[in-house]
């Protein structure tokens, strides 16, 4: 079944995985990149492909890039998440840190809220429309002391359960996308992990073009890989 895919963040890393591996399955791609120029001479390069600027940060954005998508392609029946940011903000910041907070809370959090919002429409009138929404493990537990970027990826988990509950009965299937350390220039900033040791975005990319061809009954709420293993919390009992 072949779909016009919404992607956000396509410029690199996953979201550029996941955007070449729908183009090759078939699929019709809008992609929102803050520099469309970026895929100029790339397998993105393609009649099927259309690249609009887009910024997460701007909520005003995300009604023309949805509006962009329509009047190519006709509508919208999968939407993407993979336009994200990461600061090292910690709990105790410092005096100024928390521009790095509002950030975190703005492109996270709201701009997949406000892309969701605009898209709506056409998702639900297709029938089965599709949401994946790459949120990290950082959503599922905090490790360290990084305490903005984790928070702001708690949030955006429960967007995902409120998409989930908003379009359920009009066949929207939402999928939480939950990996660890990805072979990406944003992980290997921060983390000692080998590349090679990490999650590969193409195997991302594979695992998230399968989910698009799923009936609505077989859809996945989250999908979490980690390249590593961690130990379970214990719980604390009083």
């Amino acid at each position: 079944m072949s779909r016009t895919v919404l992607i956000t963040g396509a410029s690199r890393g996953i979201g550029r995985s996941v955007a070449e591996h729908c183009l090759a399955e078939g699929h019709r791609l809008c992609l929102g990149l803050r520099d469309p120029e970026a895929v100029k001479g790339t397998l993105l390069d393609n009649a099927h492909v259309l690249p609009v600027a887009y910024d997460a940060s701007q909520p005003e954005q995300a009604a023309s890039l949805v509006d962009a998508a329509s009047s190519w392609a006709g509508g919208v029946d999968a939407l993407i998440h993979c336009a994200g940011i990461l600061h090292r903000t910690p709990l105790l910041f410092e005096d100024g840190q928390e521009a790095e907070l509002e950030e975190l809370w703005q492109v996270n959090v709201m701009g997949p809220w406000w892309l969701t919002r605009a898209a709506w429409p056409h998702l639900r009138s297709c029938g089965n429309g599709r949401i994946q929404v790459m949120v990290s493990m950082s959503g599922k537990r905090v490790k360290g002391r990084m305490a903005g970027y984790p928070v702001s990826k708690f949030g955006l988990m429960a967007l995902c359960q409120s998409m989930r509950n908003e379009g359920f009965d009009h066949g929207i299937r939402v999928t939480a996308i939950c990996p660890s350390w990805v072979n990406t220039a944003m992980a290997l900033s921060v983390s000692s992990v080998p590349a090679q040791s990490m999650t590969q975005p193409r195997d991302l990319a594979c695992l998230m073009g399968r989910l698009l061809e799923l009936p609505d009954a077989a859809v996945p709420v989250e999908i979490a890989v980690n390249c590593a293993l961690e130990a379970c919390a214990r719980a604390v009992r009083g």
